[in-house]
Order: structure tokens, then sequence, then C-alpha cells
């Protein structure tokens, strides 16, 4: 399937978040164990990545572990955080060696200190890369924007901050992803169609598309539909166009 060029519209697509939904459904579909599912999702996320790069895409922000997944079955948990670890390990010179910084964002208190300082060591390989690889694991959008909050009340109760102070770009700049735009693009596999507390503030007015296929078939072909479908999207933020246009030229 032919891409459509990031830079042929009127709002390219530079921001990628993917929600990976179906693992475990893929893997029961067909006889396996949910962690087999999981690792083929990881696996994936090498197509999907490549994908990105292809087609123009600056940053991919990716779903990885939210903070509710902390509920599954012990079992679960343990095998998902040392298929994460060992995703790093096994990544992270490749990452660099393509130019790609990997980010990690979300609560690390949960995390042993040896799952720490692979991340930051990960974070400081990767740290010259152009291209931007985010990977949310224990992120819940909720605990983000709540973070946000208590730092800017610390700001005014420090006296470093007015109450008058405090607008969107505010609270923008207290969240994780203060360095990043917010996505254009949000994707969800498996058919869900729900964003499951994820970059709740940032994706205020991001283009929202289901996949029906579970997250380890979500390929290349499947990437560019997406991005073909967001190419035809009218993105308004909230403005009527119409009288976004009479306006522009009401100033010529």
């Amino acid at each position: 399937m032919t891409s459509v060029s990031a830079k042929d519209c009127e709002f390219p697509l530079r921001h990628v978040a993917i929600i990976m939904d179906g693992n475990r459904r893929w893997a029961r579909e067909r006889g396996l164990s949910a962690i087999s599912g999981h690792r083929q999702g990881v696996e994936n996320v090498r197509e999907v990545l490549q994908c990105c790069r292809d087609h123009g895409v600056d940053i991919l922000s990716l779903f990885a572990f939210s903070s509710e997944n902390w509920s599954r079955p012990q079992s679960e948990v343990n095998a998902l955080m040392a298929l994460f670890v060992k995703y790093i390990q096994n990544e992270v010179s490749k990452l660099s060696d393509e130019g790609v910084r990997l980010r990690v964002i979300g609560a690390r208190e949960r995390f042993s200190n040896a799952v720490c300082r692979q991340i930051e060591h990960a974070e400081s390989l990767t740290r010259e890369g152009d291209f931007d690889l985010v990977l949310a694991v224990d992120y819940g959008g909720r605990w983000d924007i709540t973070n946000a909050a208590r730092a800017l009340a610390e700001k005014v109760r420090d006296g470093e901050l007015s109450v008058d102070q405090i607008d969107e770009g505010a609270v923008s700049d207290m969240l994780c992803t203060a360095d990043f735009p917010a996505p254009d693009l949000c994707i969800r596999t498996a058919g869900e169609q729900r964003i499951s507390n994820f970059l709740l503030w940032q994706m205020a007015y991001t283009e929202l598309y289901f996949a029906d296929c579970y997250w380890p078939d979500f390929g290349r072909e499947e990437f560019f539909a997406a991005a073909e479908a967001y190419s035809k999207r009218q993105r308004r933020f909230g403005v009527d166009k119409g009288m976004q246009a009479a306006s522009r030229r009401g100033r010529a």
C-alpha cells in the first residue's frame, strides 16, 4: 500500500500514539499463553517503528503498561516487566545506532532499582537521537494530570508562582510529555473504541483511529491505512474553519 507523505497534509503527521491492544486475545485464539501474545506484541514494535520513520513521523508514543495493569495476575505482571527489561537490553544499541531517542514516561516508584537503572542507561545512551520513541510504562493520564496539579500547587506554596499564572501552558509544562507536541493521531488496535486513561490532557484534539486487528497483526498495511485516514481528516481544534478563513481574509 502506498503511503501518504506526512508533508502532503495541512497538519503533517508528526506524532503518533498507539494503544497496543489485543495481545492476550491474539494468543488465546491460537491456543497460546498470554505472555506469548505479549512477546509477539513486543516483536511488532520494530516494524511499526520503521513504518513511522518511513512515513516521516518524528515521535512514536506507545502505551506499553498502564497503571491499572498492576491488577493483573502477578505472574503476568512479572512476565510483562521481564519483557520490558529484555526489550530495552536487546534494542538499546540498535536504537542508538539508528538515531532513535528512547524516553520512558510514567511512575517508577514500583520498579526495582535494577529496572530503573536499565531505563536510565537506555535513555542516556540514546539521548542524541533525532527520532523519539516514548514508552508509557506504569502510566495513567489521571496520574499525570494529578502530578502536574501537585507540582503547580507546590510552586504556589513556595512563592514561585501566583494562582493567576496557572493556565493551560503551565499545566502542560508539568506533564511527562512537556518536551513533546500533542499527538496528531492516536491508533488503538483490537476494535476497542476508548483511550483507556492514555495521555488524557495531551489528546484533547488528537485524531482517533480504531483498527479491528489485534496489535500483533498490526503491520505496514494497517499503519498506512491509518495514516491515509488521517490525511483525509479536517482538523479544526475547536475552531470553525469557515470563520477562521473569513477572519484571515479580513486581516489581509
